[in-house]
């Protein structure tokens, strides 16, 4: 434990690694960041090499105790979307700048805009944070500046920096105001000194980088749960599981659905066909359950006249729309990510 200590884990994270239990010294890997310091540390580094930026889709591990384990929010297996910058002090600020609006962007994209901004600041009074003060003031003021540009609200909080560097975290409000700390981005100086990391100046000296770490979804399992809260399960077209449940009044019907189902799938439509022997009603009440942003059914008069009829989520109904025509506007809404689902007018 001591030479995991040694090569930059903090103390929270020693306390919930996972053991393997059979080989002593040995954990799961509670994060990704030493990996990607040792591809740094792999060859020799230039300033022409920097900003370097690994990143890594990577599977961790954390000890969480049963009581604090709650469905996807807190698991003890995750998905972190993980990145690690290694930059030259001067290029702190724009990196920080472009970390923090991928974070916004993706959330402005999903229609969550009920988050704020925090910036993690040291607590002048505790001696847990590591480096130099000097250095701790030129990131720390990165970090305000970047999130004074945000055009959102945004806060300072000492004593929510990481021991190793300040950090801006985005929490995110769920449907019934709960609060979830998702994206962030950490500025760190601790791991490039713990691992002897350098890069060549133009100076011709060694200098040490300042490394990144971004996670814009954070934990994709939390993030995942509170997403599907947030849409309370009915997604937009573009992120619906299956965006068209094609639904058939009879055997008959079953040769029109495969063809209708394969022009949409040529555009990358995700659809599911239910053509079993169930009344359409039947089917309906079903398929609404799964909230598809589209039900369509089909029957003796779209089959002959080439066209769909449509139900939204609502229960609003389209009839005798032209297939080509449907094709044609939900693969626009798709690429266009509408926020809600709108080929059906709403009846009311």
């Amino acid at each position: 434990m001591k030479k995991l200590a040694d090569e930059g884990c903090s103390c929270s994270e020693l306390s919930n690694m996972m053991s393997t239990g059979d080989i002593d010294g040995y954990m799961l890997k509670p994060m990704n960041c030493p990996h990607h310091v040792k591809i740094y540390a792999s060859q020799a580094r230039s300033y022409r090499d920097l900003p370097l930026r690994l990143a890594e889709f990577g599977t961790v591990y954390r000890w969480e105790q049963s009581g604090e384990i709650s469905g996807m929010t807190r698991v003890r297996g995750f998905t972190q979307d993980d990145a690690h910058l290694f930059v030259t002090e001067d290029q702190i600020g724009d990196e920080v700048m472009g970390c923090i609006e991928l974070v916004q962007t993706i959330f402005d994209v999903l229609g969550m805009h009920d988050y704020r901004v925090r910036v993690g600041l040291r607590d002048p009074n505790s001696d847990k944070y590591v480096g130099d003060s000097e250095r701790w003031d030129r990131a720390e003021e990165a970090c305000r500046a970047a999130a004074a540009k945000l055009g959102v609200n945004w806060s300072e909080e000492e004593g929510e920096a990481a021991f190793y560097g300040p950090k801006i975290d985005f929490v995110v409000k769920d449907v019934i105001g709960r609060e979830w700390q998702l994206g962030t981005v950490q500025v760190d100086y601790n791991l490039p000194e713990r691992f002897d990391l350098w890069y060549k100046g133009n100076d011709g000296e060694n200098h040490r980088p300042v490394m990144i770490h971004r996670a814009p979804f954070g934990s994709l399992e939390r993030f995942c749960g509170v997403l599907i809260e947030h849409f309370a399960g009915k997604f937009p077209t573009w992120l619906s599981p299956t965006q068209c449940h094609i639904l058939t009044i009879s055997e008959k019907h079953k040769g029109y659905a495969a063809e209708v189902a394969e022009k949409l799938r040529e555009q990358n439509v995700r659809v599911k066909i239910d053509d079993g022997d169930d009344t359409i009603g039947k089917k309906i009440r079903t398929h609404r359950k799964m909230r598809p942003a589209y039900m369509m059914i089909l029957g003796d008069g779209e089959m002959n006249n080439n066209c769909v009829s449509l139900r939204s989520r609502t229960g609003s109904q389209i009839s005798d729309l032209p297939l080509e025509q449907f094709v044609e506007n939900i693969v626009n809404e798709i690429r266009e990510k509408v926020a809600e689902p709108s080929l059906v007018p709403d009846s009311e």
